[in-house]
């Protein structure tokens, strides 16, 4: 017999069941520290009582201002401390919150702007020009407020109105308007569009508040961390760090500009013990000049993610001292739920056992509820042997809410009930996942299938290379082969290209090595991604070829 206890008197109600948001952490840290230094950029400190007073005065004068659920509020801005004031200020206005990409073009921008709806832009001056001319594309231009940043570069742009100005307009004592529902969005970040025009990822409050306590408890997140800024405050919020920082009342260290020099000063000046970072800023720290380079005064960890990080780069900054912890994740999960967390007995390992162990991603987090490589279409997961390569698809809370106004790709890439990524993938024996390359960037030569990351790998073994990209290029035998583009050390002699291909014939199969090499600067996204289809186009690839005539 059925047993009915539960089924009454167990409803949901304002007692027990509260919409999961990441904005209520700010109230906290200002509740328990609120002389705890908040933000620290350049000379300027903020405390988390100011910070928070600053945030509900943002929100208020959005509000004023007829700012409210369901507009679109842009930010065009480096990683400075009204970026992340917005973070919280416009979603506590009931809006969302599109922080863009700054490497971003005035034709891209535009495009961001009309198709998000955007109705009150906020623009850091360094920024004004390409703003201005990204607004003169709009046939509806939103109020556009600047930000005097005392560290940006001098403008003489000027704009309704100034960011200083906007808050004096707000109430500190304004209560917010907290979402009704979790499953509001609260954040609207567009991918990077680099085979067409670029998808918006809509997020919404439960996501990034499971992403952000995901990001506590993943990277065990100390409190009151020191965590610099390098990773853009852009680029899926920070991977939601911008909330996670706040939950554990941290410090916010901003950063304009990335460079090997910035961030070893701000770790002796400022106490930085934690960061992220793409493999291109790893790369930039492990080749520091001699002059820049320095002893770590404390532990420094640092999470990366992004394109495969090559193991010797990995390698190098752990020799350096930096505690390195290899993570993966996608704008449409809200960050980076799976990592390769180091088993015990791998210290004891060789270090080239300990450098392929590295750049494996590894597992999904506690936080994260399903992760599989399987074959895209049947959806039968590969064999845990290596080598069957499948596509990672994933299942979970911190999963995006869909592409905005786009059914069609949101329908695509939940097909069959899991987010389809895109990353093509293998299976270890010990259930690790590592990435072979992304699903486009697969070189077939002669009916085999080439990963450029791993050409990449061996690429960045040689003492000259700074950083490298194979992608395909046509080839009237086997289809297509591989192409190499290298960009070199400063420092190092410049190899020839015949002792790059040696370099590779001794350490792949023939068949992989790359059949031309390129020597020329790597073009790259504001993340530290390399921008593949660039070199595809210079290389002629087919699928270049076949996106620029589909593109007119």
């Amino acid at each position: 017999m059925k047993s009915i206890a539960y089924e009454t008197g167990l409803e949901r109600n304002e007692a027990n069941h509260v919409p999961l948001t990441p904005l209520g952490f700010l109230d906290r840290a200002a509740l328990v520290h609120p002389y705890r230094t908040a933000l620290i950029h350049g000379d300027y400190r903020q405390t988390w009582a100011q910070t928070r007073d600053r945030c509900y005065r943002l929100a208020s004068a959005l509000a004023a201002r007829g700012i409210g659920a369901g507009d679109t509020v842009s930010v065009l801005a480096p990683n400075t401390p009204a970026m992340l004031e917005c973070h919280f200020g416009v979603p506590l206005a009931g809006a969302v919150l599109n922080a863009l990409n700054v490497r971003l073009d005035a034709e891209g921008l535009a495009f961001i702007l009309r198709h998000g709806e955007c109705k009150f832009l906020l623009v850091d001056r360094e920024f004004a020009e390409v703003a201005a001319a990204a607004l003169d594309r709009l046939e509806l231009r939103p109020v556009v407020v600047l930000i005097n940043d005392h560290l940006a570069p001098a403008s003489n742009a000027v704009f309704e109105a100034d960011y200083e100005s906007l808050l004096a307009e707000g109430e500190s004592n304004f209560v917010g308007r907290w979402p009704k529902s979790e499953w509001e969005p609260i954040a609207l970040n567009y991918t990077s569009g680099t085979t067409g025009d670029p998808k918006g990822v809509v997020a919404s409050h439960r996501s990034t508040y499971l992403m952000s306590m995901l990001q506590l408890t993943n990277w065990a997140l100390p409190h009151a961390a020191k965590y610099l800024w390098t990773l853009p405050m852009f680029h899926a919020n920070g991977w939601c760090f911008t909330w996670a920082i706040t939950a554990a009342a941290g410090t916010h260290v901003c950063l304009r500009k990335v460079s090997a020099e910035n961030v070893f000063d701000a770790i002796e000046e400022h106490g930085v013990d934690h960061f992220c970072a793409a493999p291109i800023v790893m790369a930039m720290i492990a080749n520091a000049g001699e002059t820049v380079k320095r002893a770590l005064p404390r532990p420094v960890r640092v999470l990366t993610a992004g394109s495969p990080p090559p193991a010797a780069v990995l390698e190098a900054v752990s020799a350096m001292g930096f505690q390195v912890d290899h993570v993966f994740g996608i704008t449409e999960v809200c960050g980076t739920p799976v990592s390769c967390v180091w088993q015990d007995g791998w210290d004891d390992l060789p270090t080239d056992q300990k450098s392929k162990l590295r750049v494996r991603q590894g597992a999904r987090a506690a936080g994260f509820e399903a992760m599989m490589v399987a074959d895209p279409e049947t959806l039968v997961p590969v064999p845990r042997d290596g080598k069957t390569a499948g596509e990672i698809l994933l299942r979970g809370n911190t999963v995006m809410m869909g592409y905005l106004k786009n059914p069609d790709a949101t329908k695509r890439a939940f097909d069959g009930g899991w987010f389809h990524t895109g990353d093509v993938a293998v299976v270890h024996a010990d259930g690790y996942v590592q990435i072979t390359d992304r699903s486009k960037d697969v070189i077939i030569s002669g009916g085999e299938n080439i990963s450029s990351i791993e050409i990449e790998d061996v690429l960045h073994l040689h003492p000259a290379v700074l950083h490298a990209a194979v992608v395909g290029q046509p080839d009237d035998k086997w289809g297509e082969v591989p192409c190499a583009f290298v960009e070199l050390k400063s420092s190092a002699a410049e190899p020839s290209e015949a002792e790059i291909l040696s370099f590779c014939r001794e350490r792949l199969a023939h068949f992989k090595c790359p059949r031309r090499v390129v020597f020329t600067e790597v073009p790259k996204t504001a993340t530290g991604k390399i921008q593949k289809f660039k070199l595809r186009e210079q290389a002629g690839s087919k699928e270049a070829i076949t996106r620029l005539s589909k593109s007119g």
